[in-house]
């Protein structure tokens, strides 16, 4: 498995992309303003790497304190087979998969999801159990993505199996339709036409 390892600068807090070949928690450390030749290049090559492995490298979700991104938002569903919700949302809708599980955590476009499995209560939910949803029908949340050509991820999505309600439908500032995920859980897809206020 590769492990990332980034090249650090202490004097201008810069993170750059990982760079394959270095032990694991590796920094090469710069003093002052001053650059090799060799200093270049591996900024070079690791400038490269980034862009070419940014949409591949799933992420984790790790809040950093101070510098605006102290919160980040997961979404957990409750499922009856960890195993199969996670070839679903990986296989047909595209998720990254970080940690297979249960509970399996996936990378999904720009937020993440947590699937855990069915369960009694828990020291800090001492009162819930936790099940899946017991009736399609019944929409008590859903997950909401928005896309840019809903069309074209109809029509792929369809091809790997996913089973929508009803085919994209106009309304009056978006295009939607809605898919459930094997325990039920209903998943809006949307494209927005136009913005409240705007026409």
């Amino acid at each position: 498995m590769f492990y990332p390892v980034w090249r650090r600068d202490v004097q201008r807090n810069r993170r750059y992309a990982p760079l394959p070949g270095r032990a694991a928690h590796s920094e090469i450390r710069i003093q002052g303003d001053e650059y090799s030749e060799e200093d270049t290049d591996m900024d070079r090559r690791a400038e490269a790497h980034d862009v070419a492995g940014a949409a591949e490298a799933p992420v984790w979700p790790r809040p950093h304190p101070g510098v605006g991104t102290d919160i980040v938002v997961t979404h957990l569903l409750i499922v009856r087979d960890v195993e199969r919700s996670r070839r679903f949302y990986t296989d047909t809708l595209g998720a990254k998969p970080l940690m297979e599980g249960p509970p399996a955590i996936l990378q999904f476009y720009n937020s993440w999801l947590i699937l855990s499995q069915e369960g009694g209560p828990t020291d800090d939910k001492p009162d819930v159990v936790a099940v899946a949803p017991s009736d399609g029908r019944s929409l008590t949340s859903a997950l909401n993505l928005r896309v840019a050509d809903i069309y074209e991820v109809y029509a792929r999505w369809r091809e790997r199996g996913a089973e929508f309600l009803t085919p994209p439908q106009v309304h009056a500032a978006e295009i939607r339709c809605y898919v459930r995920d094997p325990d039920g859980h209903l998943i809006e897809v949307g494209q927005t036409t136009s913005r409240p206020g705007r026409g």
